[in-house]
This record gives structure tokens, C-alpha cells and sequence, in this order.
């Protein structure tokens, strides 16, 4: 019975051992991952700091530090937004992990108790002599018998409380090392955040001060070349060509109005022509104004944010500066259906960082203009 009830407690516990490890390995991956994603970042930032050093000081090198400096912004936001997801997966990570030790350290402390027992037990049981008087004082074979059977019990028993208080031993020490070295990560990780929010101020400063230097017609110069930076990279002819046949939103047409933002709780900035320019706030929802099927997704080689692109019957929208995207290309889309995460970007005016969506809506054909703001009139 003792036998079958620790062989049941070791099983649990190595089950909740299992269980702890899978999730440690998992986060670790995603540790791991995000550690990827900001040596990644910290390199181009490298990158764009050299290239800045290397600019003239003249007026078209200027313009170009700027269009840099903005870039080197946007960029050293997402590492501090990069920074700040590591610090989440580490700030779980320790959770989990003192949790563990907690539950081991009590699993020690049970085990060492019921060993006592056990010893305590064996003192009572044999007190009076030594094993062999034990034995030989026994009544008749068959009980001599059953005395052996005990012994041998008791010692097995006695080794099982060992070897598993040795193996609770390491398990907690190895689990309180591994929360050393978390807690010195989220330590590490905390400076580069505190490092990155400073080196960020200075840019922007930077920035605002290098702005001064250009003149009115100048600044609108480079404001629209950073805006067609941040506009769509793929031929809307190439992707007319593959909504021949769709069925999916084919309700959709140039007189569809009354529908919602892309962004939720955005607000219009500016409308130009087919285009428009939607302001929301961190992290905000980028929606899908139609049913329809997603034609494309692209990454800005510049900008480094996603483009959507989705088809509604033979007409297109387009949702350029996601952060992030939760839909596939070819997968089906319902009206108002989450599609990703709005995307920062620079103000050139404050050289302050904002989250804005490029939203585009296109016809059949390209002789056909369409109006942005008409999609979305009451």
C-alpha cells in the first residue's frame, strides 16, 4: 500500500514536471525569438546611425538625414516595443518558474518529513533488538516469513524516500538557478528599455532640430516622399488580374457606403483622392470594411510594417502599415472582421511617434477613380 501510494505521488509529480517543462521550452522559443527580433532591430539601427554619419552637410543631405532619422525613430520604437514584449515573457517566465520552486521546495519538506517517519517507525519497530533478533524471535517459519517481507519493505521503502529527496534536491536547485538567470535577463532587459526611451528622446530631438533647417516647400518635398515610402509597394494591376472570378464580397460596388472605419476608434486625418489617412490609437484593431477574400499580404521593405490587400468581388481595398497581421493570404473575410494591429509611424512636424493606417480603395479598372471618403459617408 505505502509502496503504491509514493509510486502514485512520483508519478504526479513528474507529470507536473512534464507539463512545467513543455511550458518552459515553449517560452523559451518565444524568448528566445524576440531575442532574434531585437539583435535584428539594433543592427539596422546601427546601420541608419552610420549612414547619417557618412551625409554632407548640405541641403539634399539634409533632407535625407531627416528621412533617416524618421526611419531610425519608427525603427527604435518597435525595439522598445520589442523590449517591452520580452520583458512580459520573462516577467511570466519568473512567475512560473517560483511558482515551481515553491512547489518543490514543499515537496522537500514533505518528503524529508515522511523519511523521518519512516526512520521513526524502524526505531519503534526494532527498538528492543537488532534485525536478526528480530527474526530469529519469530514464532514459526511462515512468520519468519512475513518478518523478511517487512524488512525488506521497510529498507525499499526507506530507499525510495532517498532517492527521492536527492531528486527533489537537484530539481530545486536547478529550478532556483534557472530563476537566477531569468530574473538577470528581465535586469538586463529593463536597462536596454530605459537606454532605448533616452537614445529615442534624442532622435526625435534631433530630428525636430534638423527639420528647422529646411524650408516650407522642403519640408512638404520630403514629407511626400516618406509618405509614398509608407504607401502600398504592390501593381494594383497585377492584383486586379487575380479578382477575375472571385464571388466572395461581389455585393460590393462604387455606391457601397455606411461602412466602418477600417481602424477602430480611429479618426480620419485626410482624405486624398482614393486614399485615406486614419489615425487610432496603440494597438488598435485594423478591420475589414467588406466581406471578401485577402488577395495579398506584403511586407515594406522600407517601413518594415504589412500590407493587406482584399478583394471584394472585383473591387479592392488595401490596408498598408499593420504591425501585425491575423489573416493568411486566400483566406475568406467577413465584414468588419479583425485583420491585424495598426502600425506606428513618425509625425515629421513633432517627430513624435504615432499609429496610423494607409488605407486605399480601388476599381475594377484604372480609369475609374474611386473616392476614399465615400466608402465611409452616412
Amino acid at each position: 500500500m505505502g509502496r503504491r501510494f509514493i509510486l502514485k505521488a512520483l508519478l504526479a509529480v513528474m507529470g507536473v514536471a512534464a507539463i512545467f517543462t513543455c511550458q518552459a521550452q515553449s517560452n523559451d522559443k518565444k524568448i528566445a525569438e524576440q531575442r532574434r527580433v531585437i539583435a535584428n532591430l539594433e543592427k539596422k539601427i546601427a546601420e541608419d546611425e552610420r549612414r547619417i554619419k557618412q551625409l554632407k552637410d548640405n541641403k539634399s543631405s539634409t533632407q535625407e538625414r531627416v528621412r533617416l532619422l524618421t526611419r531610425q525613430i519608427s525603427t527604435r520604437n518597435d525595439l522598445l516595443e520589442a523590449n517591452r514584449r520580452q520583458m512580459g515573457l520573462l516577467d511570466r517566465e519568473i512567475a512560473r518558474t517560483d511558482s515551481t520552486a515553491r512547489a518543490l521546495s514543499s515537496d522537500l519538506a514533505r518528503e524529508k518529513e515522511r523519511y523521518g517517519e519512516t526512520v521513526r517507525e524502524s526505531y519503534r519497530n526494532y527498538r528492543h533488538g537488532n534485525y536478526l533478533t528480530y527474526l530469529f524471535s519469530s514464532g514459526d517459519f511462515l512468520d519468519m516469513s512475513r518478518r523478511i517481507v517487512l524488512l525488506r519493505e521497510a529498507a525499499a521503502k526507506r530507499s525510495e524516500r532517498i532517492e527521492r529527496i536527492r531528486s527533489l534536491s537537484d530539481e530545486v536547485s536547478q529550478t532556483l538557478d534557472t530563476l537566477t538567470r531569468r530574473q538577470a535577463s528581465l535586469d538586463s532587459v529593463k536597462r536596454n528599455l530605459s537606454a532605448q526611451k533616452q537614445r529615442l528622446q534624442r532622435d526625435a530631438q534631433t530630428a525636430r532640430n534638423t527639420v528647422r533647417k529646411l524650408s516650407s516647400q522642403e519640408q512638404q518635398t520630403l514629407r511626400n516622399k516618406l509618405a509614398r515610402e509608407e504607401q502600398l509597394s504592390v501593381a494594383i494591376n497585377e492584383l486586379r488580374k487575380l479578382t477575375r472570378g472571385n464571388k466572395e464580397g461581389a455585393s460590393f460596388s462604387r455606391k457601397t457606403s455606411n461602412l466602418r472605419l477600417p481602424v477602430v476608434g480611429g479618426t480620419v486625418r485626410r482624405y486624398k483622392g482614393n486614399m485615406a489617412e486614419i489615425v487610432g490609437g496603440k494597438g488598435a484593431a485594423i478591420i475589414s470594411i467588406y466581406e471578401g477574400k485577402v488577395l495579398e499580404i506584403k511586407r515594406n521593405r522600407i517601413t518594415n510594417k504589412y500590407d493587406v490587400y482584399i478583394a471584394h468581388g472585383q473591387y479592392i481595398s488595401s490596408y498598408a502599415n499593420l504591425s501585425d497581421v491575423d489573416v493568411a493570404k486566400g483566406d475568406k473575410v467577413a465584414r468588419n472582421q479583425r485583420i491585424g494591429t495598426i502600425g506606428s509611424s513618425v509625425n515629421l512636424t513633432t517627430m513624435e511617434m504615432e499609429y496610423k493606417l494607409v488605407f486605399g480603395i480601388y476599381a475594377p479598372t484604372p480609369n475609374v477613380q474611386l473616392k476614399a471618403s465615400d466608402c465611409f459617408k452616412k
